[in-house]
């Protein structure tokens, strides 16, 4: 499996309803760091995605739902569980480290 884009509109379908947890990358098209975990989190997508759904939402086009998540800063990665926020990580991290953080967070 490889991530998913969702929008404002698909939010509530593909994250807050969805049957496993999901990580929540708020990204935009202009943000260097952004870019740069983009691999990784398609690796995690593809290690872990029998644990872990994948998605990712661009800031600029769909405004409402990171206001609604007070997001400051990007990229910012929230796990969801059950439709509720369980863990956040704010920055970019060496891949190792996502990946950990990601396994410790769905544990």
């Amino acid at each position: 499996m490889s991530t998913i884009k969702v929008t404002d509109e698909s939010f509530s379908d593909d994250v807050l309803n969805a049957d496993k947890p999901v990580l929540v990358d708020f990204w935009a098209e202009w943000c260097g760091p952004c870019k740069a975990i983009a691999p990784a989190l398609e690796d995690i997508a593809q290690t872990l995605g029998d644990r872990v759904k994948v998605v990712k939402i661009n800031i600029d086009d769909n405004p409402s739902t990171p206001s609604t998540y007070n997001v400051k800063g990007i990229p910012m990665l929230m796990l969801f569980k059950d439709g509720e926020v369980t863990a956040t990580k704010m920055g970019a991290l060496p891949p190792q480290k996502l990946t950990e953080w990601v396994q410790d967070a769905l544990d």
